[in-house]
């Protein structure tokens, strides 16, 4: 079993998104406690991903069109740390 941590300003950010992503977001905590990365990466919705630059680090995960999960993996003591939900700007610029 893998343990999931969240940054203490992510429950005022949980508040503000839409009960589809929240209902996302909660199946994707399901298979992150049962299968860990692995199982993230077994199921092609998520589009899981390292991220480069800034963010070199962290992972992502999408929970719908626009909104995605930031997130930190401790293997060694098999933790997830949340990070962030935001949603992701896709215009270029």
């Amino acid at each position: 079993m893998w343990e999931i941590y969240e940054h203490r300003t992510l429950s005022k950010r949980l508040s503000r998104l839409p009960v589809e992503i929240l209902k996302r977001y909660e199946k994707w905590k399901d298979i992150v406690q049962i299968s860990g990365p692995d199982g993230l990466a077994a199921i092609k919705g998520f589009h899981d991903e390292a991220l480069h630059g800034q963010l070199k680090g962290l992972r992502s995960s999408r929970l719908g069109l626009h909104y995605r999960v930031f997130y930190k993996v401790e293997e060694s003591e098999s933790v997830f740390l949340v990070m962030n939900i935001t949603a992701h700007d896709y215009r270029k610029k």
